[in-house]
């Protein structure tokens, strides 16, 4: 049990929304990732959260789930090869922990899943290396290097100077000046 300092009142604060994003590809990268027992707790997910790096839409969350565990074969298949291609899109062939796909930009290919059932519209993904998504027409914004804006993005190259410096002789730490 957790006790509130104050009483909260849910009438003055709105709830959270979980949009459904629009069809298309983002550059993303995974940040966080762990796996999780199933609801009937005889299997086993890896549980994805990334992060939407460039557009109207940075700095926004997905979340994907890999059933790597599970009694059902064609599910496993299924999670196994979206592992394989997540792997591919990060250039990390070979893991041992998920943590070594974490702060990789890929392109996350989010496509639009009807709703179904009691559940409504949603978004699934597939997952590219940035240099297929550019071949195969992925927007120029959504293949470019993020910004560095943050902490845990992945740095960027400096850029290069305009004109070389002017040489003036002798190492740096014997000059003067």
């Amino acid at each position: 049990m957790a006790a509130f300092t104050q009483t909260f009142d849910a009438h003055s604060v709105e709830p959270s929304t979980y949009d459904v994003y629009p069809a298309g590809k983002y550059l993303a990268q995974i940040v966080s990732s762990e796996m999780r027992p199933t609801k009937d707790g005889r299997g086993q997910y890896l549980f994805l959260e990334l992060d939407l790096l460039e557009g109207p839409y940075a700095g926004r969350k997905l979340f994907d789930r890999l059933n790597l565990v599970n009694d059902n074969p064609d599910t496993v298949d299924i999670a196994t090869r979206t592992l394989s291609a997540i792997c591919r899109a990060t250039g990390q062939m070979q893991v041992k922990d998920s943590e070594q796909l974490h702060l990789i930009p890929l392109i996350a290919d989010v496509r639009v899943r009807p709703p179904k059932g009691q559940y409504g519209e949603s978004n699934s993904i597939r997952y590219l290396p940035r240099s297929t998504a550019a071949a195969h027409g992925a927007p120029a914004a959504a293949v470019a290097p993020a910004p560095n804006r943050a902490p845990n993005r992945v740095p960027t190259a400096p850029a290069a100077p305009t004109a070389p410096a002017a040489f003036t002789g002798g190492l740096p730490w014997q000059r003067q000046g």
